[in-house]
């Protein structure tokens, strides 16, 4: 049986069972203890099998990446076309977004329902995250690194951009000071460092449809399928929202600048798509996106690495677009008419949110909280959005990887190989 027929096979039988499991066992002891004992560790077993390796994967892809394309003088052209590519996806997905909030209004006449134990804490947890954030200024001059060693150590932790900023600045300083045509042995371990990355994520997938079903079945059997119902709408939204993004924008760029059969694309990657929407991780599906493009996409190594290790943090069209959505949702929830220059500023700020949000399971929730107070609508709003996150983050993380693949496409067309 083919990798993407078993992840979508656990996928399906974990929220089938998971569903099934909720409304008629719930209160079983020994489901409960399977859940907790068996199920839920065999996820965590997979995640940080792939967490283990995402740094140093990182890092090699980056600085080799930066190298190659340094020693051809191609890096300022690629670097040029994967930001504009980037801030024209995300464009994109934000205006999505809102043209869907303003047509649909699926925050008018919305009943706020009595918050819950479990939402006001992670509502509280929420607003330490976000009274915790940094201004633009600070943002910006942290993203330079003191200690590389200190924020690799925390890069899972929303450290990436400065092990990233690291990776590219020691790559074009190495391309600087290469001797032509003399081999470098920083180079030569860095690519064993890359391919032994490689062989550990084929260990791990092997494990990766068991601990799909493992996580999937536990989001399910603990959230049921009536969490939908109150704000059904909301979803949907969102929803439609990332499918017009993926079938009709993606499917335009990947046709008349990619210059590729987007069907032939989208059938290509869709093992990783399953993968990607099963654990929304976007930082855990990089490794394999990465395999993916080169051995199946034929995009060429150095911009593959280059364009899908940035794109990993800096392109998130899924999150900016969910952003976009929900804030607007929440206004409407609460009455409050936004001026266009009030959802301007929501489509910018979004689509710069993006870049910095962590690439775990609800990573973009401080982000939302921030951009409810620049627009003056109540952070209790969030607790509406909790009980579904899981859910929609699995979409906009799949999204997400979707674009960053995509974005490479496009940078790679017309490059050599």
């Amino acid at each position: 049986m083919k990798q993407h027929v078993k992840l979508l096979l656990g996928l399906i039988l974990g929220i089938t069972l998971g569903v099934l499991a909720h409304h008629f066992a719930l209160d079983q002891e020994w489901l409960i203890w399977l859940s907790k004992n068996i199920l839920a560790p065999l996820g965590q077993i997979f995640l940080r099998l792939i967490f283990m390796i995402v740094v140093p994967m990182v890092v090699s892809a980056l600085i080799l990446g930066v190298f190659e394309l340094g020693q051809g003088r191609g890096l300022g052209r690629i670097a040029g076309k994967t930001l504009v590519y980037t801030i024209l996806a995300s464009s994109a997905s934000v205006i999505i977004g809102i043209g869907l909030v303003n047509g649909l209004k699926p925050g008018v006449g919305f009943q706020v329902p009595s918050e819950s134990a479990p939402q006001e804490v992670a509502l509280q947890k929420i607003q330490v995250n976000a009274a915790q954030s940094k201004s633009v200024a600070e943002s910006i001059v942290e993203i330079i690194p003191k200690n590389p060693m200190d924020a690799a150590v925390r890069a899972l932790d929303g450290e990436m951009l400065s092990v990233m900023f690291f990776a590219l600045m020691f790559g074009f300083a190495l391309a600087m000071t290469a001797k032509p045509g003399e081999e470098n042995p920083v180079i030569v371990l860095l690519k064993t460092v890359f391919e032994v990355c490689l062989r550990i994520v084929d260990y791990a997938m092997k494990l990766a449809p068991y601990a799909v079903f493992g996580m999937v079945f536990n989001t399910a059997f603990h959230l049921g399928a009536e969490i939908f119902g109150s704000i059904f709408y909301y979803v949907f939204c969102v929803v439609l929202g990332l499918l017009i993004q993926q079938f009709v924008v993606y499917t335009a760029l990947l046709k008349f600048i990619a210059k590729r059969n987007p069907w032939e694309f989208f059938k290509k990657s869709k093992e990783v798509y399953l993968y990607a929407f099963g654990i929304a991780f976007s930082n855990a599906t990089f490794p394999r996106a990465l395999e993916l493009a080169e051995q199946d996409l034929g995009m060429p190594a150095r911009i593959s690495r280059f364009v899908l290790t940035v794109g990993s943090t800096a392109n998130q069209n899924g999150t900016a677009l969910f952003e976009g959505i929900t804030v607007l949702f929440l206004a409407q929830v609460y009455g409050i008419d936004l001026s266009l220059g009030q959802q301007l500023q929501v489509v910018l700020m979004s689509i710069l949110a993006g870049v910095g949000t962590a690439g775990v399971p609800g990573g973009s929730l401080p982000l939302i909280m921030i951009l409810l107070q620049q627009v003056g609508i109540p952070v209790e709003g969030m607790a509406l959005i909790l009980g579904v996150d899981r859910f929609l983050d699995m979409c906009r993380t799949t999204l997400n990887v979707s674009g960053d693949l995509v974005i490479a496409a496009m940078v790679s067309n017309g490059e050599e190989a």
